[in-house]
């Protein structure tokens, strides 16, 4: 018989409540108005998202990445795992309920990785983090990873969505070093978006991790 979910925190946001749950000893959910926004228990691709991004930072002396959206800190963790001593990780996050259930509750499932000493947090929407870097003179990024509730799909306004609009894209391209990675975690293939990642100048790579079962998408996309 499964074992029932049990509320461990609740939270007000200005999008609705967010909700910790736990099941057992290792599974939770993290929920906004009862819409499930990350399963703990389903997460192979958000891992594969941190992991993939960073594999290619090893040959940098000191990689700057920055990550958008903490969710449970599981991309964070594969970027850490990937990522030499050397490098520093800017994590994008915009609620800090999040981050103090990233440091508590949630902490072991990632082997408490907003302790790592390569890690520092900004509670701020990652777009505005973006943007700032673009700018001219400002401090860019070897990698940028985007892992928020909602991919890139066939809803997305194409021209002025703030993270997967043609834009976007251009201003993320300008954040990024020569040669940098672009990775964003999707629910499912999209085949415009593919085509706005290539008008901006990147050339795209696309993943499903795992095998069997429902299998989200892993876009790499690296600056010409």
């Amino acid at each position: 018989m499964a074992q029932p979910w049990v509320t461990l925190e609740r939270a007000s946001t200005p999008d609705g409540m967010l909700e910790l749950r736990k099941r057992g000893e290792k599974d939770f959910l993290i929920l906004i108005n009862n819409r499930v926004l990350m399963n703990s228990s389903a997460s192979r691709s958000e891992t594969a998202l941190g992991e993939l991004a960073c594999a290619m930072m090893n040959t940098h002396p000191a990689p700057r990445v920055l990550i958008g959206g903490l969710g449970m800190g599981l991309t964070l963790r594969g970027a850490l795992d990937a990522l030499p001593d050397s490098a520093s990780v800017v994590v994008a996050e915009l609620n800090k309920t999040i981050a103090e259930w990233c440091k508590g509750p949630l902490a072991d499932l990632t082997d408490k990785a907003l302790e790592d000493r390569r890690v520092g947090i900004v509670i701020d929407n990652v777009a505005r983090v973006i943007a700032k870097a673009a700018k001219a003179g400002a401090k860019k990024f070897q990698a940028i990873i985007i892992d928020l509730y909602e991919g890139p799909h066939a809803g997305t306004d194409a021209k002025t969505d703030p993270y997967y609009g043609a834009h976007a894209l251009q201003t993320t391209a300008a954040a990024l070093t020569a040669g940098g990675v672009f990775a964003i975690w999707g629910e499912a293939p999209d085949a415009a978006f593919e085509k706005r990642l290539e008008a901006a100048g990147f050339a795209v790579e696309k993943k499903r991790p795992g095998r069997g079962g429902l299998r989200h998408v892993v876009y790499l996309a690296h600056l010409r």
